[in-house]
């Protein structure tokens, strides 16, 4: 089976990453379309091995872009065409449908209650995603809360898959050296105690809640993986605060990095699924949360050292001088288990499979 993979764009951030995951374990043969913004994700997934086509689209409304990716659809003779992120469902359904691929699967990574990728949803993006919906074959939902929140804008049931995200748990297991060598390109001090949070740099992932909840925390450094427009913001902020403070941008390294941090801040306080939770806590850290669905899904008590919090620096600060008093975790929850990249590739999978058989019954009918 060739399937295309279909994205917004392929700068760093969760959606991104989780589909170059997913391509290193998929059985199916992969091309991938980014329509537009190929950054650092796109390199690593084309280092990886995996063609990325540049659809080179200018803007949500470029109309233009969408014979182009017909074009490649039918040039590359693809069987299924997977779409991931608000855009690239939308064009890339229509796209499918032109080109004549009645197998279409989307992946809902970012459906939240009054948001869908950092925009706020009003009547005309609800109507255009539910419109383009009906032209796919099934959404995969992240976690319960999208499944829930797609059945609710009146997508059937029968329509939606649940499919979390995964991780390669093993890339995040506590390595002593590689926290030395990390710590020391940092600037950061071996018995230094480490407060980390990784997200993009927006206002919803509050991120300067972290920054808040040290302020008159003594020997205590921040490390904020990830960048956006609240950076500058956030760079004043610690400076005004005292706080000690490393920003280390965007990474393609994030387990790397959790080895350097003893504790770990979550602060948003709507996710659609948590996947910097789920990974602090395959790298053995305490992990203080707002939201995280994907935690939700789980059996109560199957992750201990996550402990959910109001989003306030007091509850926060606490929270983490109680962790400066205890011995350090270091070793994942067996229920992470669950969100295995290689499990959830086969998941996938077998929804291609499902949808391929129907199709060929439907050409055969």
């Amino acid at each position: 089976m060739r399937v295309l993979h279909v994205i917004t764009g392929l700068a760093a951030g969760g959606a991104e990453q989780q589909l170059r995951l997913l391509l290193r374990h998929q059985d199916a043969a992969t091309e991938v379309a980014a329509l537009t913004n190929l950054g650092s994700v796109a390199q690593a997934i084309r280092a990886d091995g995996t063609v990325v086509h540049d659809i080179g689209m200018h803007g949500n409304t470029d109309v233009p872009a969408l014979p182009r990716l017909v074009r490649l659809i039918r040039r590359g003779r693809f069987d299924l065409v997977h779409t991931h992120l608000y855009r690239a469902c939308v064009y890339g359904r229509v796209a499918a449908r032109l080109a004549g691929v009645a197998g279409v699967v989307a992946t809902e990574h970012s459906l939240g209650d009054d948001h869908i990728e950092g925009r706020h949803i009003t009547p005309p993006i609800r109507a255009l995603y539910l419109a383009t919906e009906r032209l796919g074959a099934t959404t995969i939902a992240v976690s319960v809360a999208v499944a829930e929140r797609l059945a609710a804008w009146g997508v059937a049931a029968s329509r939606i898959d649940l499919i979390p995200n995964g991780i390669e748990v093993g890339a995040y297991r506590f390595d002593a050296a590689r926290r030395a060598r990390v710590r020391r390109q940092l600037g950061i001090a071996p018995d230094r105690f480490v407060v980390g949070s990784v997200g993009r740099l927006v206002p919803g992932k509050r991120t300067e809640l972290v920054l808040r909840a040290l302020h008159r925390q003594s020997g205590v450094t921040a490390v904020i993986v990830g960048d956006g427009p609240e950076r500058p913001m956030l760079s004043a902020l610690a400076a005004e605060l005292g706080v000690d403070v490393v920003f280390t941008g965007e990474s393609m390294d994030v387990p790397a990095l959790l080895s350097t941090m003893d504790f770990m801040v979550a602060p948003s306080a709507e996710e659609t699924f948590g996947l910097a939770v789920i990974e602090g806590l395959a790298a053995g850290l305490p992990v203080c949360y707002a939201a995280c669905p994907a935690l939700d899904d789980l059996p109560t008590g199957s992750a201990p050292g996550a402990q959910r919090l109001p989003p306030e620096p007091d509850a926060i600060g606490h929270a983490i001088a109680t962790a400066m008093r205890q011995e350090p975790l270091r070793r994942p929850p067996p229920v992470l288990d669950h969100f295995d990249m290689a499990r959830i590739a086969e998941r996938v999978d077998t929804v291609y499979q499902r949808i391929g058989t129907i199709n060929f019954d439907r050409v055969r009918r």
